[in-house]
């Protein structure tokens, strides 16, 4: 393997000369224990997967109200403290306490676009994350992420029978995941100018090559589960473009899930696109139109827990101001794996269906990171070196050797990776529909046996959340077929 080296940073090399050596013991081991909010013992020394390891266990295992209990004390701020806990909460039953998570996470978001482009601009500059790890940092979720938050709000009003606000939930998230993904976009600009100011860009590539990716799937950029639920809602409220428009979005993400192009040919049909309809058909099959006695079913299910960020260290090499070859480790953060497991049957009256995916979280996070990671090496590779080049000014005035051990234990424990992320998620979520004669039916989900009440041209939405082998659900009645 080929390793490039070069020399520290410039402009670090700089300012670190400028220090007054006396206090820089002093500031090394005070700078996050003051003046920094976001900052606690657990992000200094360790990091989010670990402090969430018995949660994310917990719920992968269907135990929520255990997996909420075990959640720690807004450790890491109100957006992603608001977003698990409201995750957690829906799983264990809790409406009121779910509606509350997720109210005080989209407050924190809200507060957080305002200051986006601040916060952007000083990412590389605060001195708190430049001396520890980007624990520091306020965390800034990726658009999948605000996408869930309004998604799961959209639910909560749906099983409220309240579609109004629902579809509020939809138009927000659109336009939230739209200004997530410029903010996205200004940081990687921000990012690059500061590979190219500090002289590191050949050091950010040989990172980022060596780096694992999600390939360039489009289910791992669009969330076609939102896509899917919000047509639900357009068609329910008689927004027949809507609704046409966000399914054929969902299909452009699943273009296998026949449930997905039923809808679409269905909307198709009813609004007269006959071209649009035609086309369909012609991969699809011919459309069935229900009879008016006919009920349609719809299930969303969603099964397992999204994977949780991993530490990963990575070897590079800098040659110091005295041309001394160096060798740092970067800790940065990765998964495992970015594939998600197949959906799981269930059956309606004794007869087997399967749900078929649209969505894969575990793909939607890797991506997320994917695209996080040439800022998260910038600021790494920056770190690294500040923190040595401090060491190195502490030995040259102590004489005991003291600082020295001091600085060289402190940088050791506080490189900690970024492995903040939403881990309460679904790993994958699917659907299935199907039309059924108007009455009582009974679903079997994992043993657990569901009554679902159809009503003659009316769409019945059943939600499935499946972990370890239990089952949360619920079912609300949406507008005409």
């Amino acid at each position: 393997m080929t390793h490039r080296i070069l020399q520290a940073p410039v402009v670090l090399r700089r300012a670190l000369s400028a220090l007054n050596k006396k206090h820089i013991l002093v500031g090394l081991l005070s700078v996050g224990l003051i003046g920094c909010a976001n900052l606690s013992v657990q992000g200094l020394f360790s990091h989010y997967s670990a402090g969430l390891k018995q949660t994310h266990l917990l719920a992968s295992q269907g135990e929520y109200a255990q997996a909420l209990e075990t959640l720690p004390e807004s450790v890491d701020g109100e957006l992603l403290d608001g977003m698990e806990r409201g995750r957690l909460a829906l799983l264990a039953g809790d409406s009121a306490a779910s509606k509350g998570g997720f109210d005080q996470a989209d407050l924190a978001a809200r507060e957080q676009q305002q200051q986006a482009m601040i916060q952007i601009s000083e990412g590389f500059n605060q001195a708190g994350s430049l001396l520890t790890n980007d624990n520091m940092l306020t965390y800034s979720p990726p658009d999948y992420e605000l996408g869930f938050l309004h998604l799961y709000m959209m639910l909560g009003y749906v099983q409220q029978g309240d579609l109004t606000a629902a579809l509020v939930e939809a138009r927000r998230a659109n336009q939230v995941q739209e200004d997530a993904r410029k903010l996205r976009e200004s940081e990687l600009k921000n990012a690059t100018a500061s590979a190219q100011k500090n002289g590191i860009s050949d050091n950010v590539g040989a990172v980022l090559s060596r780096y694992p990716d999600a390939g360039s799937m489009l289910g791992a950029v669009q969330n076609g589960y939102l896509f899917y639920l919000s047509a639900l809602l357009y068609e329910a409220e008689g927004n027949l473009n809507g609704a046409f428009i966000d399914f054929s979005r969902a299909l452009a993400v699943a273009p296998d899930n026949q449930f997905v192009a039923s809808a679409a040919m269905r909307v198709a049909f009813k609004q007269g696109r006959k071209n649009d309809l035609k086309l369909l058909e012609q991969r699809y099959g011919k459309y069935q139109r229900p009879l008016n006695s006919q009920s349609q079913l719809v299930v969303i299910n969603e099964q397992g827990i999204v994977n949780a960020r991993q530490d990963w260290r990575l070897p590079i090499w800098f040659s110091d101001r005295n041309g001394n070859l160096e060798t740092y480790s970067l800790a940065l953060p990765y998964y495992t794996s970015f594939s998600a497991r197949p959906q799981k049957s269930f059956h309606i009256d004794e007869s087997g269906v399967m749900p078929e995916a649209v969505v894969n979280v575990n793909a939607m996070a890797q991506q997320a990171l994917n695209e996080a990671m040439p800022a998260m090496s910038v600021r790494q590779i920056l770190r690294v070196v500040a923190k040595n080049e401090m060491r190195k000014s502490l030995s040259e005035k102590d004489e005991s050797g003291v600082g020295n051990l001091v600085a060289n234990i402190f940088n050791v424990l506080s490189e900690q990776p970024d492995t903040r992320s939403w881990q309460t998620l679904p790993e994958s979520a699917g659907v299935y529909s199907g039309m059924y004669s108007a009455g009582k039916h009974a679903m079997t989900v994992d043993g657990q046996s569901i009554e679902v009440s159809l009503q003659p041209g009316k769409t019945t939405l059943v939600w499935l959340s499946r972990q370890g082998g239990k089952v949360v659900h619920w079912q609300g009645i949406l507008g005409g077929i």
